[in-house]
């Protein structure tokens, strides 16, 4: 079966908002994330994903759970770490040009946008606790 290895970076503020983006021609939030790279550790992808993704240079604070899905026919399974900012975003930068906008979500937010992986809805809303 074919598989897929990814990362995604949960980044909180100090508004106590989650760090999302959403796709071009997409209503769908989703946490920063992308697939390991061959010689990549997950938590480098990580790093490396959220800057592409949003412009922020992030640290790696945590493991936070790894998931593990099907998603059409495909095993998913996506390592998600507590990653912290460094200064302000440079701008998006996504070489894969999928991202259009990259936004700070409040918990209410949460609750109310559409999600890509809504799976995930619970977990992000833990986070915020």
């Amino acid at each position: 079966m074919k598989s897929w290895l990814g990362s995604a970076g949960i980044c909180i503020n100090e508004h106590k908002e989650i760090l999302m983006v959403k796709s071009f021609g997409s209503e769908k939030w989703a946490a920063p994330s992308g697939g390991i790279e061959e010689g990549e550790t997950p938590e480098e992808c990580c790093i490396r994903e959220v800057k592409e993704e949003t412009g922020y240079d992030v640290k790696v604070i945590e493991q936070l759970r790894i998931k593990e899905i099907k998603i059409q026919g495909i095993q998913v399974k996506t390592y998600y770490f507590r990653v912290e900012k460094i200064g302000e975003s440079s701008g998006i930068n996504d070489p894969d040009k999928i991202i259009d906008e990259a936004d700070w979500k409040s918990l209410s937010d949460i609750k109310t946008i559409n999600h890509a992986y809504p799976e995930d809805l619970e977990f992000l809303l833990d986070q915020l606790k």
